[in-house]
């Protein structure tokens, strides 16, 4: 039976092994099963906000191992679960519980048993690399539009105005690295953004790229933060940079200190659309 609390996650503290009991198991289909554990480290995907992928693995279970060919999150309000985009409201609304679902190719599990998962640790390596990269670019691009804004706007966690938080339309987290894609329309141009800011792509990734380049020869350390150990709590990225200390709220994976990457750099391309045009940021991040 699925606990009132949901599942323990241990992946936001760096974990990628963890043992756990399985309280439901579920038939999804084309011979694959959900398998939900009571603790797990296997970061899964949210598709409420799917930035970060699920991790690659396996589980274990007595003298068969299966692997992860996916993971999503799963709620239920008690009267039976639903996994993945069948989910009707954000991680952590009130009245619900929200799960990690295994999925495996194969089937013989049961609520009871006792298994062992484990997550690659270098996918989730690179993945965490790549969101915190995807952090700082994101920053170090609303720095770099910073006088671009004809009226006031919301700040990000540096102060500056948030321009990634306004005109994001998707982002993904890739391994050592992230896309970001920006719409630029009216709607941007009536919170008062000069779209003028975007005319010369290359130099504003040359200005995002100094910045970056400042903030990781810092070394500044990196945490998450949690108010519990369950999928459903709130999490938040913190990192030590050279003028403040930065809070994100986050519930994905990332490195523990600046130090970790040699570099991050982004590339930037317009591309036209229906009533405006959209920014792609490309980030890299290369690993020491």
């Amino acid at each position: 039976m699925i606990p009132a609390t949901g599942t323990t996650i241990t992946y936001s503290s760096g974990a990628t092994a963890s043992t756990g009991t399985v309280v439901h198991v579920a038939d999804v289909g084309d011979g694959r099963t959900a398998v939900v554990v009571d603790t797990t480290a296997f970061h899964p995907a949210d598709t409420a906000w799917p930035d970060q992928p699920a991790d690659r693995g396996s589980l274990r279970f007595g003298e068969a191992t299966l692997p992860i060919v996916d993971a999503v999150v799963g709620a239920t309000q008690g009267d039976g679960l639903v996994l993945g985009p069948d989910v009707p409201v954000r991680t952590g609304t009130d009245g619900w519980t929200f799960v990690v679902a295994h999925i495996v190719a194969g089937a013989g599990i049961a609520e009871g048993d006792t298994v062992e998962i484990e997550a690659d640790a270098a996918y989730r390596a690179a993945l965490s690399a790549g969101h915190t990269a995807c952090h700082l670019a994101s920053l170090a691009l609303d720095a770099a539009l910073a006088d671009a804004w004809r009226k006031q706007a919301p700040a990000d966690a540096l102060g500056a105005p948030a321009f990634d938080a306004l005109a994001i339309q998707e982002s993904r987290i890739l391994a050592d690295g992230s896309r970001d894609v920006y719409r630029i329309g009216k709607s941007l141009r009536r919170k008062g953004f000069d779209p003028a800011a975007l005319d010369d792509l290359p130099d504003l990734a040359v200005r995002v790229n100094t910045t970056l380049a400042e903030w990781i020869s810092a070394g500044g350390a990196v945490r998450i933060e949690s108010n519990g150990p369950q999928l459903a709590d709130r999490r938040t990225w913190v990192c030590e940079l050279p003028a403040a200390e930065v809070r994100i709220p986050c519930g994905g994976t990332h490195v523990s200190s600046l130090s970790e990457l040699a570099s991050a750099t982004v590339s930037l391309e317009s591309v036209p659309v229906e009533g405006g045009f959209q920014v792609v940021m490309t980030t890299t991040a290369v690993r020491r």
